[in-house]
């Protein structure tokens, strides 16, 4: 897939602070968007993720203010998500200075929407966002989750992206709900199998704590390694884990 490997911090905010919290429960502050993704910019990021984690579950539109405020001072590729659930909220989004857009809730409750932004946009815009719990209900063992994690549905995951791809979907970002803010390490066997199955860039989110996490996750196929507490803290800086990458033999940008 890329030649290059990705470290993307991920912000996911709330009323316009960003929080985190373990297992998408428990949501803390985490402090102010526009300033960490500066600060996320200034230590090497390759791009940056914004997730409105209230907007789907709160019915309403994502935060255009502060998208644009960001992409004003970062100048990495800016991927935003939440509450987006048609091509007008993406143009919008791109009007306000996002280059791609995550869907997740309103894409599984109307599928037709990843070929209408595909057609209009192209599939680089599109992000399938997929929050994935393990679980013996689907036939892969793991099933997907709408509206920030909190309610499962019956759908399995690897059957979802390999349909979601062939409707448009640009990239997958593989999110592990049950290693989120765990700091043990990513789900390597989640994405292993999203590797195998999928045709389009595959995005590791979920687990990572220390440095040696980011490497595995590469061996396992993803493309591009997604954080955000580790980085929220100052535990690491996304300069520590391109070297730490580099030294296990990745290339990184």
């Amino acid at each position: 897939m890329s030649l290059a490997v990705r470290v993307i911090p991920c912000l996911d905010v709330a009323a316009g602070r960003v929080v985190k919290g373990v297992n998408f429960l428990d949501l803390r502050d985490a402090g102010d968007p526009i300033e960490l993704a500066r600060a996320y910019y200034e230590q090497g990021a390759d791009e940056i993720t914004f997730l409105d984690v209230k907007a789907t579950v709160d019915n309403r539109d994502t935060m255009y203010d502060v998208v644009q405020a960001t992409a004003e001072q970062v100048f990495v590729p800016l991927t935003v998500g939440g509450g987006i659930r048609s091509t007008e909220d993406v143009a919008r989004l791109q009007g306000h200075g996002a280059d791609k857009v995550g869907i997740n809730s309103a894409a599984i409750a109307r599928p037709d929407l990843i070929g209408e932004i595909a057609d209009r946009f192209g599939a680089q815009v599109i992000v399938l966002s997929l929050d994935v719990k393990r679980s013996d209900s689907t036939e892969s063992g793991f099933v997907v989750t709408t509206h920030g994690g909190r309610t499962e549905t019956t759908i399995d995951a690897l059957a979802w992206a390999v349909e979601a791809i062939e409707r448009g979907a640009g990239e997958l970002l593989v999110n592990s709900i049950d290693a989120d803010g765990m700091k043990t390490g990513f789900d390597l066997e989640l994405i292993s199998a999203m590797r195998a199955i999928s045709s389009v860039p595959v995005i590791a989110s979920g687990g990572a704590g220390r440095l040696e996490h980011f490497a595995p996750a590469i061996a396992a196929g993803a493309d591009a390694v997604l954080a955000a507490s580790v980085f929220h803290t100052a535990e690491l800086t996304v300069g520590d884990v391109k070297r730490a990458l580099t030294e296990a033999g990745a290339q990184v940008r």
